[in-house]
């Protein structure tokens, strides 16, 4: 395998782990939200969070493109304030891969709170802990196997993003190719052998993560 390979498998895992630890706050907040609170517009949250979902990938691009780039509302900003370029870097295949993993992550720290029996907590809190340590040290505990599923589940689906990432980054070998744009690259100029090397470093790298997330899950109901 080719010093380029290699650079295009570490930087899919690379931006697979940052996709994904930019989601993970996030997410585990605002799953907690959707278990715990009430409020007026929630349905509408719930929504938007699951609309990546059902939309094409190509889709939530173009409305990612048109959000980050140059004129847009959010890359005006970016390009202003940090002076940071998204659209056609390796900041917005982060992007896209984030935003199409978020709600995986999301939907499962929703249901994995929601398995949390309130009046665990409640006697905490009776017993004089306060809101952020009944989270820490009951909430999050109990529900940690559900957050790890969903994490590791995001990690997947951000190791094989493809659609969105194609409209908002492009295919930039050295900055913005990975596995999947790779794959999809070598189809088009019929290296074949090429591509099938990818796909099985695509179908490893997705076997281990899904696998691990069953054994975790297997070690903590033993």
């Amino acid at each position: 395998m080719t010093s380029e390979a290699w650079q295009v498998i570490g930087f899919t895992l690379g931006v697979a782990a940052f996709s994904t630890l930019l989601n993970l706050p996030l997410a585990v907040g605002l799953g907690w939200l959707l278990a715990r609170r009430a409020w007026r517009g929630k349905s509408l949250v719930e929504t938007l969070v699951a609309l990546p979902l059902v939309m094409p990938p190509v889709a939530t691009g173009l409305l990612l493109l048109k959000l980050f780039g140059r004129h847009g509302p959010l890359g005006e900003w970016f390009a202003t304030h940090p002076n940071w370029e998204i659209i056609f870097t390796w900041r917005g295949v982060v992007v896209a891969t984030a935003v199409m993993s978020f709600p995986l992550l999301a939907r499962a720290a929703r249901v994995a709170f929601e398995g949390v029996n309130p009046r665990l907590e409640q006697v905490a809190r009776t017993l004089g802990a306060g809101r952020v340590r009944v989270f820490c040290t009951i909430t999050v505990p109990l529900a940690a196997r559900g957050l790890v599923a969903g994490t590791i589940l995001a990690f997947a689906r951000a190791l094989g993003e493809f659609g969105a990432t194609i409209m908002v980054a492009g295919f930039i070998p050295g900055k913005t190719a990975t596995l999947a744009l790779s794959i999809y690259h070598l189809v088009q100029l019929n290296r074949d052998a090429d591509a099938l090397q990818f796909l099985g470093v695509s179908v490893a790298l997705a076997f281990a993560a899904v696998w691990f997330g069953e054994w975790f899950l297997r070690r903590q109901r033993a």
